[in-house]
């Protein structure tokens, strides 16, 4: 215990309580549960957890089917910060990790664990920590965290997340009004381990930094269990206060108000007035966590109702069929008229009696006909104003009724409908018999899908308005970048004008180097973006992107760049090939005389010597890219692919020259000097297509066929001999490789197909 609590109360001052608006005064029901003592329910042969018994996030199973646990051992991990952990209750085997039906008025599905018992209830060792209000307030609130605690009076909140106030806490309230008929949990448990619920509140106070007030509230109707906490807090600075029975005294909101007079705002939390509101059952499952190191598994639980053989409270294992506690209370199912979970004002009715005690069930009502007659019908509404006085919210229940009724969710929102704490006085004093919180409940269910709703399009129109800003963003930068284009070209072209009027000068070597080097990195990184290009392509058709045709058009705008990069530089270079050739035939200071004597050499060659210098001129140009390649895999990783493909195409190409200059005979002296330039090189070229098509004119569709197989053959050797190369070398282009054999080797089925065929008529 801390200082703070060691002073005694001076009982001769008594708390000035508070009134509080609305509020009925239903028939209690509660001696009919109170005769017997404090007991324990048999031990379940099977149990069902369901893994969301909290408000938040469902826990995530960590154990499989067939595996043995024991009891007060983890099974489904919390997940995320609002949600708690489930334990098991019992000892025995995973049978089952399904869907089974829940304790919800809807009486949906959700997803469980399910334990076969092995009868020996074996627990996980838990030791006694004799020191445990020595520990940190971090320490205590992780092992509650850890013990799967959550409210065990109300909407089954996280405790750890509700004890970790950002604000300056004032008044720690814990609940013992327990005011709705029926439900004596509560009651019973105050009377046998007052000591306990004591340390426990304690405990709830050291974690919340000692508040100035911590006071435990209940009706007057708990004559025992008042006296019993009274003495138990003796020594201590808690104050055991009772009051008039009024429901719903017992709702967080309404008993802030009794106990301090302080109103939580509309739509706030009672944080907000420096209150935290905890339930005596939580109490007193704190106080099992950071001293016994025990997990919740076990809470009390009322069972009552005249189809019962008898009727009162019992320590029931979480996870227990329902039906099995109606049995070890003598339930006659022929007089039972329906089974309500909770109590009669807030409860609601089962579906079915196989559904498990969760973490939130006080209460279990097994009612006759003539206890709990069925509802009458409703009636219309005569407007007299008696839910407006019952409601403790201080709302307009008609008001909300007919807002309901016409689904106007808006104006529902400004009357405050979610301020309804859904106690069910309204539906209790209408004459008309309206079930006016099933009104409330649709519409809140109604409200709340429309703001999920609104989320989710919200989110869409931003990623869309995202999208068209970066398209914009990319059109202009496009725009920008081809008017920068044009307005280069327009430079260049006046600076070539100026040139043609002035006396030019044959550019040096040097200056031709430097023209060639730069064609040479304008060739790599037009790879290297091609090579881009082709990986978000790839990417993008493995995806089935919606800009698939984006990337398509990139990658023919990176193939376009390329192949104009290596055709000026090889333009460069077959200049450097024929300047000596070409020096003495035409005077140094005409450029145009002297590109005209390059051309006519480099026709006049035979085809032997063409051979020949091409590929001079491509080992060249191999040798500079290696040396490239070895420089970017010591200083730049990131154009080594690009760099690599470069150099591979190269000596494909390379190969090629060489295989044909083999096949070529040595070219004699008279085919030297007889061999001459084409006096008009673009009419030879027509007059050997003409050529060529006449030649396919006289061929028969077997012929064309038997070449076309002929072509393919050989256009497939090729490929699947640089795909065994990018394989072998693991390069990146292996997949485009691999595509386009598909789409030859399809092309030479197709071939023979139709080659076969035509053979076969």
């Amino acid at each position: 215990m801390t200082a703070n609590y060691q002073q005694p109360i001076q009982t001769s001052v008594e708390r000035k309580l508070y009134p509080i608006p609305g509020g009925v005064h239903p028939p209690q029901n509660k001696t009919q549960s109170t005769q017997t003592p404090l007991t324990k329910a048999p031990l379940p042969k099977q149990v069902c957890l369901p893994l969301n018994q909290h408000i938040g996030a469902p826990s995530v199973p960590i154990v499989a089917i067939g595996d043995r646990v024991v009891t007060g051992q983890v099974i489904a991990r919390a997940k995320g910060v609002v949600s708690a952990p489930v334990h098991a209750s019992i000892s025995g085997t995973v049978s089952a990790i399904e869907d089974r039906i829940l304790p919800h008025p809807s009486g949906m599905s959700g997803p469980c664990i399910v334990i076969e018992s092995d009868g020996l209830d074996e627990w996980l060792p838990c030791a006694e920590d004799p020191d445990f209000m020595a520990a940190s307030t971090q320490a205590l609130t992780t092992k509650i965290a850890e013990a799967g605690i959550i409210g065990l009076g109300g909407a089954g909140f996280p405790t750890a997340v509700k004890l970790s106030s950002p604000t300056p806490i004032e008044h720690l309230i814990i609940n013992g009004t327990e005011c709705e008929p029926y439900i004596t949990a509560d009651d019973m448990l105050m009377r046998s381990q007052p000591e306990d619920i004591i340390q426990g509140c304690l405990v709830l106070a050291k974690i919340l930094g000692n508040p100035a007030d911590v006071v435990i509230g209940m009706e007057d109707n708990k004559p025992e269990a008042f006296e019993a906490l009274r003495d138990a807090a003796k020594g201590t600075r808690i104050q055991v206060v009772k009051f008039p029975c009024q429901y719903p005294s017992g709702g967080e909101k309404q008993l802030i108000q009794r106990l301090t007079g302080k109103e939580v705002p509309s739509g706030g939390l009672p944080a907000q007035v420096g209150c935290v509101v905890q339930n005596i059952g939580t109490a007193y499952a704190v106080l099992q966590a950071v001293k016994y190191n025990r997990p919740l598994v076990s809470r009390v639980t009322t069972v009552v109702g005249q189809s019962l053989a008898q009727s009162g409270n019992v320590w029931v294992r979480m996870g227990t069929p329902v039906a099995d506690l109606l049995d070890h209370f003598g339930c006659q199912a022929e007089r039972c008229q329906q089974l309500i979970m909770g109590g009669p004002m807030m409860g609601f009715a089962l579906s079915d009696a196989q559904v498990p005690v969760v973490k939130t069930t006080n209460c279990i009502i097994a009612p006759t006909a003539q206890e709990m007659p069925p509802a009458p019908p409703a009636q219309a509404c005569i407007r007299c104003g008696m839910c407006d006085q019952a409601c403790p919210a201080g709302l307009l229940p008609q008001q909300l009724y007919w807002y309901a009724r016409a689904e106007e969710f808006e104006k529902l929102e400004n009357h405050n409908l979610f301020d309804c704490i859904e106690c069910g006085a309204c539906s209790y004093t209408c004459p008309s018999r309206i079930p006016l919180v099933q009104y409330y409940r649709s519409a809140k269910g109604e409200i709340r899908q429309q703001r999920d709703d609104k989320v989710k399009a919200d989110r869409s129109r931003q990623r869309f308005e995202f999208r068209q800003a970066r398209l914009a963003k990319a059109a202009a930068e496009k725009e920008a970048k081809r008017l920068a284009r044009q307005k280069a070209a327009e430079a260049a072209k006046a600076k070539q004008a100026q040139k043609t009027t002035a006396p030019t000068v044959e550019p040096s070597v040097h200056e031709s180097g430097d023209q060639q080097a730069k064609l040479e990195r304008a060739l790599a990184s037009a790879q290297s973006r091609l090579s881009s290009a082709q990986q978000r392509f790839d990417s993008a058709q493995i995806e089935n992107s919606d800009r698939l045709d984006q990337f398509a058009a990139a990658l023919k705008q990176a193939q376009v760049r390329v192949d104009g990069a290596k055709l000026k530089l090889s333009q460069i270079e077959t200049k450097d090939n024929a300047a000596g050739s070409s020096s003495s035939a035409a005077p140094a200071d005409d450029p145009i005389a002297n590109a005209i004597a390059r051309a006519q050499a480099k026709h006049a060659m035979s085809p032997r010597e063409k051979a020949e210098a091409d590929i001079a001129s491509l080992q060249k140009r191999l040798d500079k890219a290696r040396d490239r390649l070895q420089g970017a895999e010591a200083d730049n990783p990131d154009t080594v692919s690009a760099l690599r493909l470069g150099v591979e195409k190269l000596e494909t190409k390379l190969l090629q020259a060489k295989s044909s200059l083999e096949q070529l005979a040595p070219a004699t002296d008279s085919e030297k000097q007889t061999t001459v330039a084409p006096a008009d090189p673009a009419q030879a070229a027509i007059e050997r297509a003409k050529a060529n098509a006449a030649k396919a004119a006289q061929m028969s569709p077997g012929e064309k066929l038997t070449n076309q197989i002929s072509s393919l053959e050989k256009r497939l050797s090729k490929a699947e001999a640089k795909l065994a190369q990018a394989q072998s070398d693991n390069s990146d282009t292996q997949e485009a490789l691999a595509t386009g054999v598909s789409k030859l080797q399809e092309k030479l089925r197709q071939a023979k197909t139709e080659l076969s065929q035509l053979n076969e008529s």
